[in-house]
């Protein structure tokens, strides 16, 4: 991902603090009238890579059966796949298939870049029907829907994006990522577009990455929450503290309510991601008192010398 990255002496040097709760939160929160355990699903972007054979992957894994060993360690993927091409609903309907062994495991499948970057929602009506119809072949384990819009998508859009958010299915949960700096740093912007998501019943992307402190904002428009945890080139050790600051806020929007969590961790060393996938995972099970099933790592022999 390269939105927001930077290198390893400027990732050292951001400072990587959460924004304040906002007042917005309290009221979303407590619409939720009826309690029930949180929900968490944490993933990586895309099934992984041939440096995960012998590690995530057992030895001798083909990499046409990467998707397969994917989601029997991990429950949630941020389904990229779709951003590229809307896919026949057979295509996915195998895809769910050979996701089947893991009953928790969700799908979040992105819009068309036909849909959010080319056409960028103008008179894409037919495209977003069909895209709705192949992706309900997923069933069950379709998560939220996902659309990043560009980032030349600012403010003075609002009223075409509102357009295309108010015709969407209600049946199928949607959160947007915005990009444009516009939305963030006009604060009636701000105000004027989560709201719109509020009312619509959408949610709102919070993307947590070094280049783009202000993607970070923190409002939840619906009671749960669709996090990117991205890594630029920085310290491990860095990457970790990163996250504990999230297992505490997350731990806060618990105790007021939140229903569900998607986290998506996004990193740039192949082996350190699905390590973060457990971690956090690990971390929200004590915190949160939960009893979310982790990956199984490979253990490797001991070797003598």
């Amino acid at each position: 991902m390269e939105f927001g990255k930077l290198e390893l002496h400027q990732a050292a040097a951001t400072d990587f603090s959460l924004p304040a709760e906002p007042v917005f939160n309290t009221t979303t929160l407590q619409q939720n009238l009826h309690p029930q355990p949180l929900k968490v699903h944490v993933g990586c972007v895309g099934w992984g890579t041939k440096d995960w054979v012998g590690e995530v992957y057992p030895e001798g894994t083909k990499e046409s059966k990467f998707w397969e060993a994917y989601a029997r360690q991990f429950n949630l993927m941020e389904l990229n796949a779709t951003f590229y091409q809307i896919y026949p609903a057979e295509t996915l309907t195998k895809w769910k298939e050979r996701a089947a062994a893991n009953p928790d495991f969700l799908f979040c499948p992105k819009f068309p870049k036909q849909i959010s970057h080319a056409q960028t929602l103008y008179g894409t009506q037919d495209l977003t029907k069909v895209f709705y119809e192949n992706i309900r072949a997923f069933g069950e384990k379709s998560g939220p829907l996902f659309l990043q819009l560009s980032d030349y998508f600012g403010p003075e859009r609002f009223a075409e994006l509102e357009k295309y958010l108010q015709q969407l299915p209600k049946d199928m949960p949607v959160f947007v990522e915005l990009r444009h700096e516009r939305w963030f740093s006009d604060q009636q912007a701000k105000e004027k577009v989560f709201a719109l998501f509020r009312s619509l019943n959408i949610g709102a992307v919070i993307t947590d990455v070094a280049g783009r402190r202000d993607v970070a904002h923190m409002h939840l428009t619906v009671p749960s929450a669709f996090i990117r945890f991205v890594g630029s080139h920085e310290l491990p050790e860095l990457t970790y503290k990163r996250a504990d600051v999230w297992i505490e806020r997350i731990k806060n929007w618990q105790q007021q309510g939140l229903q569900s969590v998607y986290l998506f961790v996004h990193l740039q060393q192949n082996l350190l991601e699905p390590k973060m996938v457990d971690y956090f995972i690990e971390r929200l099970n004590q915190e949160l008192g939960l009893k979310v099933r982790r990956p199984k790592f490979i253990a490797k022999p001991l070797e003598l010398f």
